[in-house]
């Protein structure tokens, strides 16, 4: 089913690092990139010109209410709500497991996705760390349950044997930082999704993530590749952001430039 622009969007905060690894923090992201947003240096415009502070097309629906024992169900059970009351979603993590729940719910509307995810890492494994559910292991769960027709990544740079060996067996398109193909190149189709994790970028432009890794992108080459997609998303989702690691605040403006854009995307497609 494709979507379109008149289709109202939301966006809503998935606070939650439970599945995190590493570090805590990103379960603070959410807030700090709605202040970011709406800060007074910049303004709610975007760069397509759509001027968010008057367009009717979106609002924040606040943060999902999630379970402290599991997250899975409950953000799974917000998304379809909203989905099925006719939003799009926007939701800002938040570790990068959420997207799993996300992702099942939105292809029980929107079957055979495509998603593009941009990433550092690939979040492959089976299990990390005896947690399947880890925020290392989305792409997994997405591809054993066959949500999604074809995943595309970008960005990729710290794959080890065993992620190679899954994106071989789920047939998962891996694309690092050399040699990378444009977005018209990768012939990207409808119903699309976007999974963006903020260490895609590189840590001179985004230093405020828990697993920065050197050598990312820009955030214009970024940028670019939102403006540049085929279609309008009927999802997506900005994960990783942890605000502890973000001292100046940069991090979170990074994060609601990228929102604005694909907003933009979301409400200004032709």
């Amino acid at each position: 089913m494709a979507s379109s622009k008149n289709t109202p969007v939301t966006v809503v905060g998935v606070p939650t690092d439970a599945n995190s690894s590493y570090m805590a923090g990103a379960a603070l992201a959410p807030s700090k990139i709605r202040e970011a947003l709406h800060r007074p240096s910049t303004n709610m415009c975007t760069e397509n010109g759509v001027d968010l502070g008057v367009h009717p097309g979106w609002n924040d629906g606040g943060d999902l209410e999630l379970d402290a024992t599991s997250v899975g169900e409950p953000i799974d059970r917000g998304v379809s709500h909203l989905l099925e009351t006719g939003h799009r979603i926007v939701a800002l993590g938040g570790d990068h497991s959420i997207t799993y729940p996300i992702v099942r719910a939105t292809a029980r509307k929107h079957p055979e996705l495509t998603i593009l995810h941009l990433d550092a890492h690939a979040d492959l494994y089976d299990e990390f760390e005896g947690n399947r559910e880890s925020h290392a292991c989305p792409f997994a769960r997405i591809m054993e349950d066959g949500l999604a027709h074809r995943v595309v990544q970008i960005g990729i740079r710290t794959m080890n044997p065993h992620q190679r060996e899954q994106a071989e067996r789920y047939g998962v398109e891996v694309h690092g930082v050399r040699r990378v193909p444009t977005i018209v190149e990768l012939g990207l189709e409808p119903p699309l999704y976007l999974s963006l994790d903020m260490d895609v970028l590189d840590p001179s432009s985004a230093p405020g993530v828990s697993h920065p890794e050197p050598g990312g992108f820009s955030t214009r080459e970024i940028l670019s590749m939102i403006h540049d997609l085929p279609c309008s998303l009927v999802g997506a989702d900005i994960v990783e952001y942890n605000p502890n690691r973000d001292q100046l605040g940069l991090t979170a403006m990074v994060a609601a430039k990228l929102l604005k854009e694909v907003l933009a995307n979301m409400l200004g497609w032709p």
